[in-house]
């Protein structure tokens, strides 16, 4: 994901800075046990320092996630790249203490090795297919995903990523790939769904109906929003994709905040900022036992060129697969 300017910290310019969480959400947590009091927006340990951060992070994160997003690329390496069977396991070796779901994003380039492997490991699976304007790679990986299901290894079955983000398809086109994959999956009961920005799914309503379940990215940071407002915000996104996916299970599959780099808006880009977000995300999900894939495992050198100077550092772990904090 990147920015978008008509999304920029749209919420929180319209809200009372003391606005209690259940009026503005009507949803459980009232922010006990967090890093930030969202209840009252007085700040629980935003003022302290990376060392004092550090050991609640590593704490937060032996506790484990429900799932990640899977980070296939080396330095050198990028989309178009074939990635080799060692190389998944391996890094799949490190994330399998942490997390009990891996999400991958393709079908084809080596991509199709994650499912595999995580399975064999136990663990389980969200799997994309990449999808874009060239139709030649969208039937690959419709059929690798296909594929991959119909071997097991598919636990839910995403279609497409911010493809209407990215203006790459229409809905229609997209709306023809997503049931063309629930009709090859129908004895199989996986569920079936498409990957986008929240708040897609209130304006694609065809796309929505078609989903069994909402797959939704959520970036505070994006909207150049401030840490100390960024779990709010995030709970925000998420009651508008519940509002729009009207009682089908809403996942986040994405969220994340990357640890240098530039600032966009309020938004600032260091490591305490990404730790403070981690704990508070992962608590909160954990508590309202909400189904979260968390962006991402490992930093990738190459999305550079995709995101700015922020796009290599949104990973727990570092390039070189250290562990950053």
């Amino acid at each position: 994901m990147s920015f978008r300017e008509e999304h920029f910290f749209k919420y929180y310019q319209a809200q009372k800075p003391n606005a209690d969480i259940k009026e503005i959400h009507h949803i459980s947590t009232k922010g006990e046990n967090l890093t930030n009091d969202i209840g009252s927006n007085k700040s629980v340990v935003f003022d302290k320092s990376r060392s004092v951060l550090q050991p609640i992070w590593s704490e937060t994160l032996t506790k484990g996630m429900h799932g990640i997003c899977f980070s296939m690329y080396e330095d050198g390496q990028g989309p178009g790249n074939t990635i080799t069977k060692e190389q998944v396991d391996r890094r799949i070796k490190i994330l399998k203490p942490y997390t009990k779901w891996i999400r991958s994003f393709s079908c084809i380039e080596g991509n199709e090795h994650i499912p595999r492997i995580a399975k064999k490991h136990g663990m389980k699976n969200l799997v994309g297919a990449w999808l874009g304007n060239d139709m030649q790679k969208n039937e690959q990986e419709i059929e690798g995903l296909i594929q991959l299901a119909k071997e097991g290894c598919v636990d839910i079955a995403a279609v497409g990523n911010e493809v209407l983000y990215r203006k790459e398809l229409t809905p229609q086109e997209l709306l023809a790939y997503i049931l063309r994959v629930k009709e090859a999956l129908k004895e199989l009961h996986i569920p079936v769904g498409y990957v986008d920005a929240y708040y897609e799914f209130a304006h694609r309503p065809e796309i929505t109906k078609a989903c069994d379940v909402i797959l939704a990215n959520c970036y505070p940071y994006w909207e150049g929003c401030d840490i100390n407002q960024s779990l709010l915000h995030m709970q925000e996104m998420f009651r508008i994709a519940t509002l729009a996916g009207q009682g089908k299970k809403v996942i986040i599959t994405e969220t994340g905040w990357p640890s240098q780099g530039s600032s966009l808006g309020g938004a600032h880009s260091n490591a305490e900022n990404a730790m403070k977000y981690f704990v508070n995300a992962q608590t909160w999900v954990a508590k309202d036992t909400i189904e979260m894939f968390y962006f991402s495992s490992f930093d990738e050198s190459w999305k550079v060129s995709a995101e700015g100077d922020v796009g290599p550092y949104w990973g727990l772990w570092d390039k070189n697969e250290n562990l950053k904090f």
